[in-house]
């Protein structure tokens, strides 16, 4: 989590610094009118994306499936849309990563892999990997099961009778 808050901090500091060196090279009017443009231009990929991206989700929920993929992509397009709005050409990469389908899929699978699947796993037991825990009693030392007698399983104030 600090790495993740130490590379958000990070993100401005190189965009300050991308943007003083791009201003001295091509001047300030033109610095600011290419972090327009990539915004503007950004934007509109996102929303093209993020049409395609519900059209997925729909075919999907229909066909029966669970657009899990595709939910993952709506919420990296969410973020590619915030990097667009924050002005800077190191933000506008960073969200032209999370837009375009080719380099989206491993920034999904990684996600998946490293971030949805353990919290998800750890959420449920291990039942969204498969990993669940089956013999004996789960944290215990030994391993070992204990099987339990029929009169084990009687229920206080149970007479046997219905």
């Amino acid at each position: 989590m600090k790495r993740l808050i130490a590379l958000l901090l990070l993100i401005p500091l190189l965009d300050i610094l991308l943007l003083l060196a791009v201003s001295t090279v091509i001047g300030e009017v033109a610095t600011v009118l290419l972090v327009v443009l990539t915004a503007l231009l950004g934007m509109l990929l996102v929303r093209a994306e993020g049409r395609h991206t519900l059209r997925r989700i729909n075919r999907k929920v229909a066909s029966g499936g669970v657009p899990d993929d595709e939910l993952l992509d709506g919420a990296l397009l969410i973020g590619a849309g915030a990097f667009f709005l924050t002005p800077g050409l190191v933000t506008d990469l960073t969200g032209l990563v999370l837009s375009l389908p080719p380099t989206r899929y491993p920034v999904r699978k990684l996600l998946k892999r490293f971030v949805v699947t353990p919290y998800l796993d750890g959420k449920s037991g291990g039942f969204v990997t498969g990993s669940v825990y089956t013999g004996g009693f789960p944290n215990s030392n030994d391993g070992s099961t204990i099987d339990l007698g029929e009169d084990d399983y009687s229920v206080e104030g149970d007479n046997g009778s219905d």
